[in-house]
Parts: C-alpha cells; structure tokens; sequence
C-alpha cells in the first residue's frame, strides 16, 4: 500500500514543473499579444483567448496589461495549447524567411552596384527569364547615382525590380 502511494506521487508533476508549465503558457501569450491583427486573424484562436489577446493590445496601463496576461495565461492552460504553439511558429517561421529572403535580395543588390558579374550570373540562373538589359541598365545608373551623390533612385527600383522576380 506505502509502496502504491509512493508511486502515484511520482506521476503527479512537480510544484516547480507546474510553474515552468504556467510561465510558459503566458510567455506564448504575451508572444499573440504581439502580433499584427492580420496575424491573429490569420489564427484559429477560441474566441475567449481572441478576445482576451485583443483586449491586452488596447491596454495602456502596466498592471492592467500584466493581469491581462496572467488571465491570458489561465485560459491558455485550459486549452490545448499545442495547436496554438504550431501555429506561432508558423507565422514565425514565415517571418524568418521574408528576412533571409530580403537579405539575400539586398546583397545582390549591392554586389551588382559593385559591378560584381557573378552576382548577375547568380541572379540569371536562379531567374532565367530576366531581364538582362534592364539589370545593367539599373546597376549603371545606381553606380552613376553613387558617384554624383544623388538619392539612390535607380538602386530602389534596382532592388523592387529583383523582389519581383523573386515573387
């Protein structure tokens, strides 16, 4: 019998488990807080989460904003929280993306106002249907725009024209 109770206790997360578990379910919420309204509309939130994450975006005063957490917290630890969690990563992850993606974007950029030809190279064999002409005729006006000192005009529209590819 001692031995069957000894057990059970062993089954039953810990004071210390059950905090990291609640600190956990409010740092997800405090992470839907910030999220732009087309994200959340984008999400299959229950509607008491949903309307609780809004209501915490209008909140200016401090504490009102940390017990609206703490109640974010409370809900989120009644529901799965699984799904919500797969779902912040995904928006996440598409972030994370377009950012590598305008990175890369931008140091072809600069590679070609460098003159640097692997970079068309580069640029012609990711995008076959290019056009070539139109690149150099872009990067030759930016380096003649750098050169004089005048606003980078032709490298913006250098930059737009590569992310149109891209897309």
């Amino acid at each position: 019998m001692k031995f069957e109770e000894e057990f059970d206790d062993e089954l039953l997360p810990s004071k210390s488990q059950i905090k990291r578990d609640c600190d956990a379910m409010q740092k997800m919420g405090e992470e839907l807080i910030g999220l732009k309204q087309a994200e959340l509309d984008s999400m299959d939130l229950p509607e008491d989460l949903d309307e609780a994450v809004r209501t915490a975006q209008k909140i200016k005063s401090r504490t009102g904003l940390k017990r609206q957490r703490q109640y974010i917290g409370k809900i989120m630890r009644q529901l799965d929280s699984d799904s919500i969690k797969k779902q912040l990563e995904k928006i996440q992850h598409r972030h994370d993306t377009n950012t590598a993606e305008f990175r890369k974007l931008e140091r072809w950029r600069d590679r070609l106002l460098d003159d640097d030809k692997a970079a068309l190279d580069e640029i012609i064999e990711a995008h076959p249907d290019v056009d070539r002409q139109h690149i150099n005729q872009l990067a030759r006006q930016a380096r003649r725009e750098q050169q004089t000192e005048k606003p980078p005009v032709s490298a913006r529209k250098l930059f737009k024209y590569l992310r149109e590819l891209q897309e």
